[in-house]
Order: C-alpha cells, then sequence, then structure tokens
C-alpha cells in the first residue's frame, strides 16, 4: 500500500483538529442538563 504526504497531512489535521474541539469544550459552563417545560412555561 502506498501513502503519500498529503494523506498523513489530512490524517494529522484531523488528529489536531479533534483535539483542539475537545479541548475548548471542557470549560464550557452553565446547566449540563435540558431544563423542566415547568419552568420555561411559567416565564411565558
Amino acid at each position: 500500500m502506498f501513502s503519500c504526504k498529503a494523506q498523513w497531512l489530512l490524517i494529522a489535521v484531523a488528529i489536531v483538529l479533534g483535539t483542539m474541539q475537545m479541548l475548548a469544550s471542557c470549560g464550557q459552563k452553565g446547566d449540563l442538563y435540558l431544563p423542566d417545560d415547568d419552568a420555561t412555561e411559567e416565564r411565558r
């Protein structure tokens, strides 16, 4: 099987972007659950 530099570059870019996405999502703040329907109906 012949592999070229472009294939390895694509794999490396995909790994780097995936790692950056996982690290960026670690610091998200706020509720980690969906709010109840009762609370949203009271605001209307």
